[in-house]
């Protein structure tokens, strides 16, 4: 599994998400940062919404491994501690 953050730099919101995910230690995934400030449509979608958090699966529509899904999770609490952040991302990393 893989989660991709949209992020964008001097974002206090961002850095602070980041920050809550590295120290995650109970769930296994892979952490993908992506500056939308180096591309002209995720800068275009996402200036005003950063931080947001997608969950990538590698998938084929009878659930094989195969081609790239990305579905948008829940946008978690800047007050939400590293506990409750790992409390939401296993409901989404189980299903």
């Amino acid at each position: 599994m893989r989660l991709i953050l949209y992020s964008k730099p001097g974002c206090h919101l961002c850095e602070g998400l980041q920050e809550k995910l590295e120290q995650i230690q109970n769930l296994s995934f892979e952490l993908e940062i992506r500056d939308i400030t180096t591309r002209e449509d995720w800068f275009g979608a996402y200036q005003y919404e950063v931080p947001i958090l997608y969950l990538s699966n590698r998938r084929d529509s009878k659930g094989a491994e195969g081609g790239l899904s990305e579905e948008p999770l829940p946008r978690p609490s800047p007050r939400a501690n590293v506990q409750q952040l790992e409390q939401m991302l296993r409901k989404y990393l189980s299903n």
